[in-house]
């Protein structure tokens, strides 16, 4: 059998080669993962993003709330499921409904991300050292045959020789790419954040006109004080 024949430096050459090929696979779906990410949650142009909202002015004036929470319904976008978990909250009054939501985007948006953002760094690092693991091992069996055979021709080195180079450029071949994705992608995120940041800043500003208009003179929206007021209510009826 061909697994029999083979030699210890076989079997770590072998799996140098699997183990490059796992986290090349890794690395590009991470990447992958991410462009996809990115895309789904900003818009394509700031008109169009200024158009949305638009929209969403026009509802805030009239104070309808629940249409702002409809027309949000449904939306990859980030600035659509922000404004959508402000409104939302708006009982928590501007301050909290606000940090509510910057909350939540930082937490299952954000920082997902990052998170995969550090697993293509991790494998931008750990393929050329996986090249550089079969190299070493490709060049001690080439020294092993040095040491044992009584005659050596290149043809029997050849083989080991072969293999060191090539795990050394396959790694650097994965991490290269990776490396010119991995900026693009985070120029792609640095925009994706000033979209949503000035579309934000608008919104903030008609949301806490909105709730001046209509939240204080109906009292639909109680704030942080109202709610600390439930609190001690809801603490007074346990004790009870």
């Amino acid at each position: 059998m061909l697994l029999a024949k083979w030699s210890l430096y076989d079997w770590i050459s072998n799996s140098t080669w699997i183990a490059i090929g796992g986290v090349t696979l890794w690395g590009f779906y991470c990447v992958a993962i991410v462009w996809s990410r990115v895309n789904q949650k900003r818009f394509k142009t700031e008109t169009l993003q200024d158009q949305f909202l638009d929209n969403v002015e026009q509802m805030l004036m009239a104070g309808d709330f629940e249409g702002v929470e409809e027309y949000c319904e449904g939306e990859k976008k980030a600035v659509p499921q922000i404004i959508q978990m402000v409104v939302h909250h708006r009982d928590l009054g501007y301050k909290g409904a606000r940090q509510y939501a910057m909350d939540r985007f930082s937490r299952d948006v954000m920082n997902e991300i990052e998170y995969l953002l550090s697993w293509v760094s991790t494998v931008i690092k750990s393929a050329p050292m996986l090249g550089l693991f079969g190299t070493v091992f490709g060049m001690m069996g080439a020294f092993n045959i040095l040491a044992t055979a009584d005659s050596v021709e290149p043809s029997m080195l050849a083989k080991d020789i072969n293999i060191a180079l090539q795990t050394t450029a396959a790694g650097l071949a994965i991490a290269i790419p990776l490396m010119i994705l991995t900026n693009t992608i985070n120029v792609r995120i640095a925009k994706m954040e000033d979209l949503v940041s000035s579309g934000l800043v608008r919104f903030m500003g008609m949301f806490r006109e909105s709730l001046e208009r209509y939240g204080d003179d109906s009292g639909a929206y109680q704030g942080s004080s109202g709610r600390a007021q439930e609190a001690v209510a809801v603490e007074a009826i346990a004790i009870d």
